[in-house]
């Protein structure tokens, strides 16, 4: 690969960081339920977590080393795949049940979550095409329009799972790139109403949509019930305070907060490291998505660029929504918080993805310091 540089070291250690933080607190906030559930073993959860976290990092390891334009190249017939998987999920005995969505496809005692995979290949895909005739996006119907398709498509799929945290991130991060890429301030403008009537639809026909916005609005009402989680929630973010009651020592854990371990582990790391060990691992992603925003401005061409802002804005969203989720100032949606909460397959694949950037970076012309 001619004129490749080093990888970018910060992206590097802030992932490194926020990967053995989130580890350790993983553990912290699961031990309780994972003893309680299953049968005595404390490291139930910790244990998942660290075989798909090593089997991540080797993905990104190999992943850095393979130039990005290979993948650009390959990109549409993964999205293609993604989308068959998705389709498959609902089919029975190739996709799953489980908490009351098909989400996964099981191979053996190995759970595989064709959503994660999609993440990537939209990023890919979209950047690869949009990097090839961003002169379209001037015009609505044959530059915008076909793109916006597609975004419906695998929001349709995803909702009828239904999987609608990971329908918003994707949602987004679409507009984010195809606003890069040159989409006009007028389209978005003009998408305004459609985007509210798409709101109201989902209120109106998914139950569990409407019980979120209704919690969020009033959450005093059913204390007891859907808005158990979140009163819960804030209770150990409030009882953390400046200092926070010390690592494995936070009580909300212990069966009161539902699952502590997945989409509300930020709650018990408030708890338990206070309002002080929050801003230093808010200050390491800010690290991550500053650096990713460097890579993205200097990476060689158009296609690196928006894979770096794609990427970078995937794990941003994640962060801003899951913290804006666990604090009560949105309603609730199960983002979860990258590299922290409970996830084998959302793990791997984010490194993996990591593996991307940090590939771009090498090719980058900035300073690494």
């Amino acid at each position: 690969m001619k004129g490749k540089r080093p990888f970018d070291f910060w992206i590097f250690i802030s992932v490194l960081m926020l990967l053995s933080i989130g580890i350790i607190m993983l553990f912290s906030a699961s031990y309780p339920s994972a003893y309680y559930y299953h049968s005595g073993n404390a490291y139930y959860f910790v244990e998942k977590q660290l075989l798909f976290a090593i089997l991540g990092l080797i993905g990104m390891f190999i992943i850095m080393r393979i130039d990005y334009h290979k993948l650009g190249k390959i990109s549409p017939i993964l999205f293609i795949i993604c989308l068959v998987l998705l389709a498959l999920v609902r089919i029975p005995g190739i996709g799953s049940k489980l908490n009351g969505a098909y989400r996964w496809i099981f191979i053996g005692p190995i759970s595989f979550q064709p959503s994660e995979l999609l993440k990537i290949s939209v990023i890919l895909f979209f950047s690869y095409s949009l990097s090839k005739r961003r002169e379209s996006l001037k015009y609505f119907f044959k530059g915008l329009l076909p793109y916006l398709l597609l975004v419906g498509l695998f929001s349709g799929l995803l909702l009828i799972e239904p999987h609608l945290s990971c329908t918003v991130l994707l949602v987004l991060v679409s507009a984010i790139i195809l606003f890069c890429a040159g989409a006009q301030i007028k389209h978005y403008l003009a998408m305004g109403l459609p985007a509210v009537a798409v709101f109201i639809f989902l209120i109106t026909f998914f139950e569990h949509a409407r019980k979120r916005l209704t919690t969020f609005l009033h959450p005093m009402q059913d204390k007891q019930g859907d808005s158990w989680q979140i009163i819960q929630s804030l209770y150990a973010i409030g009882s953390g305070g400046l200092f926070g009651r010390g690592l494995g020592k936070g009580m909300q854990k212990h069966l009161y907060l539902p699952e502590p371990y997945n989409d509300f582990i930020f709650a018990v790391t408030a708890e338990e490291l206070g309002y002080i060990g929050l801003i230093a691992i808010l200050m390491l992603f800010f690290v991550f998505i500053w650096r990713g925003i460097k890579v993205a401005l200097n990476a060689p061409d158009i296609f690196g660029s928006l894979v770096a802002i794609g990427l970078t804005s995937l794990v941003g969203i994640q962060v801003i929504v899951n913290v804006a989720v666990v604090t009560s100032s949105i309603p609730a949606t199960g983002m979860p918080l990258p590299f922290f909460s409970s996830g084998g397959t959302s793990l791997t694949f984010l490194l993996c993805s990591i593996g991307i950037l940090l590939n771009i970076s090498k090719q980058a012309n900035y300073e690494r310091i």
